[in-house]
């Protein structure tokens, strides 16, 4: 059974609300319709359910009323999340027409379904522009407890299974935040952990802070954000299992973690890389995928009290489907 097959078998075991506010968009539609099929998860969509279900007809899909389609304009709920809203709101600012006219937009009508407890996740992007979909993530839902900063995980599938999980790698951050601080880094070592163990199934994380330095070979004040980050992770998540600074072949290559860094739990054994910017991350695992020919799943966001994805406007179908799967595993473990 392959990592994503493991993936949406999980998401099935424990049926999560997912939110798929760009109900007409033909890609999402159909993948929407794929996975009520599937039973992969209890699927929410934004919009006018007549419009909805001319659309599903006019591409052929059968299931699409077994999908929840709520109508923002017709909606019961629509005056609570208006004032929710407001009440988030206010203190920036936001009027109380305002709020009305924000709650008709299904991307925050969905954020606001979640935050309320009627919903565990939310994707968007196939149309809207990565803001658009964090945009109200943040303004709503918030980020997690202790944490400041979105980032973005990737799942990186190796042909090379004497690396990692038997070749499945997960890093961070590859997608949002440019310039972490050494905070920030913490911050993301240890979302990027978590979303190993909910999404990949890792039962053992273990993560390497990586720089191009392991164990003080050089001085620079880049590698003493590292060296800052991974004693703040720590005190972030004691449980946490982490080191660094640590040169990429150091974290992943038993003989040469033991050479480089004696002693070390996670040198020649790293499950985990984490970037040291945003700038490293995302041109690395592009070269892993691309000469390696890895197989690259995401960019998944996390730091957010509840997932919520983005997705590329080029995704696929079979992107959204599988998309659904990872938010719900994501799911389980915010609650």
């Amino acid at each position: 059974m392959t990592l994503i097959d493991k993936i949406i078998a999980r998401a099935k075991s424990n049926k999560q609300r997912i939110v798929l506010p760009e109900s007409l968009e033909e890609r999402t539609l159909t993948a929407a319709d794929r996975a009520v099929a599937d039973e992969l998860a209890e699927i929410i969509l934004i919009g006018n359910r007549e419009e909805i279900l001319a659309k599903a007809k006019e591409l052929g899909l059968q299931h699409i009323e077994g999908a929840t389609i709520i109508d923002p304009k017709t909606s019961p709920k629509t005056d609570d999340y208006a004032a929710l809203l407001y009440e988030l709101r206010k203190a920036k600012g936001m009027t109380q027409q305002e709020a009305w006219k924000k709650v008709l937009d299904p991307l925050y009508f969905g954020c606001l379904i979640i935050k309320s407890g009627d919903a565990d996740g939310q994707i968007s992007g196939a149309l809207s522009t990565t803001g658009d979909t964090l945009r109200p993530a943040l303004q709503i839902i918030k980020c997690a407890p202790g944490i400041t900063c979105v980032s973005g995980a990737m799942l990186l599938i190796t042909q090379t299974p004497q690396y990692g999980e038997d070749g499945v790698l997960v890093v961070g951050d590859v997608a949002v935040t440019p310039m972490p601080d050494a905070k920030q880094l913490a911050e993301i070592a240890v979302c990027t952990a978590q979303t190993a163990k909910s999404v990949a199934g890792f039962e053992e994380p273990r993560v390497a802070m990586l720089s191009f330095s392991t164990k003080g070979s050089a001085k620079h004040e880049v590698v003493d954000k590292v060296v800052e980050a991974t004693r703040l992770a720590k005190e972030l998540a004691p449980e946490l299992k982490i080191d660094g600074e640590l040169q990429a072949d150091a974290a992943l290559v038993p003989s040469v973690g033991e050479k480089k860094a004696p002693g070390s739990d996670i040198a020649g054994h790293a499950n985990v890389l984490v970037y040291p910017c945003l700038e490293v991350g995302n041109i690395s695992y592009k070269l892993v995928q691309r000469l390696g020919n890895a197989d690259a799943i995401g960019p998944i966001l996390q730091g957010i009290a509840r997932p919520v994805n983005d997705l590329s406007r080029g995704c696929s179908v079979d992107d959204i489907y599988k998309m659904v799967a990872i938010t719900a595993c994501q799911a389980m473990d915010a609650k």
